[in-house]
């Protein structure tokens, strides 16, 4: 099913709200005292607490997207669904941010409900890695849209 921003409303998946540089710029603040709390779980090789810090970190990193454009989700799926069709169907945005996000997302569903979830301390760093570029580019995508 194709998702567009038409179909995310009409699912009730994101909403409308006024556009806001104040609730971006909050949740890129947010997402970096999120990725610092991964580094600080990392270090303690609370590696499962380091997956979901990451996770969030991402999250509101691209939450950050939404407020800009005027929307607020009301699912974590819509926001991958949200950048794949307002930026990577344009070429702002690589495809491979869009399953990076939802990669982790999943991984923090499956720690969530899971009750034989595990995680290296290879996949955390792996995730610490990649959630420092991922913020990165949403911070740089902010700027582009601005």
């Amino acid at each position: 099913m194709k998702f567009d921003i038409n179909k995310l409303i009409e699912l009730d998946l994101i909403r409308r709200i006024p556009k806001s540089k104040q609730k971006a710029q909050e949740s890129i603040k947010t997402s970096k005292d999120w990725l610092q709390e991964a580094k600080n779980n990392f270090e303690s090789q609370s590696f499962r607490s380091c997956m979901l810090s990451c996770y969030l970190a991402m999250f509101h990193s691209a939450r950050s997207i939404l407020f800009i454009n005027g929307f607020r989700e009301k699912s974590h799926f819509a926001v991958a669904r949200f950048l794949e069709e307002k930026y990577t169907r344009k070429g702002l945005l690589e495809e491979k941010w869009i399953k990076l996000l939802d990669h982790y997302r999943e991984t923090r569903h499956d720690d969530q409900y899971s009750t034989s979830f595990f995680i290296t301390r290879e996949e955390s760093e792996r995730a610490l890695e990649s959630t420092k570029q991922f913020v990165e580019k949403m911070k740089e995508l902010l700027e582009i849209i601005k």
